[in-house]
């Protein structure tokens, strides 16, 4: 099943902050811990800090990858981003 993603996030391969340009952000996010890389304007919208809420409820602050964990399907993630663009 391919989603397009949309060009503000992007999927990447590496596990460092290394690639991560400013005004954006790496997460983790689904079972496999895939890393996307988004802008740092996601943090103030109101359905991204739903995401940022359940992330505190799971984990507190000690996030398993090192880096901040949405504990969400990728397809959810990928829906709720998708409608941040667009907004």
């Amino acid at each position: 099943m391919g989603f397009p993603l949309p060009s503000i996030i992007r999927k990447t391969s590496s596990s460092k902050g290394v690639d991560v340009p400013k005004g954006y952000l790496s997460v983790y996010v689904g079972e496999e811990m895939k890393r996307f890389v988004i802008p740092i304007s996601y943090l103030k919208k109101s359905s991204f800090q739903e995401l940022l809420n359940q992330a505190e409820e799971q984990f507190g602050y000690d996030h398993p990858t090192g880096g901040l964990t949405i504990p969400c399907r990728e397809e959810v993630f990928l829906d709720i981003t998708s409608r941040l663009n667009l907004g």
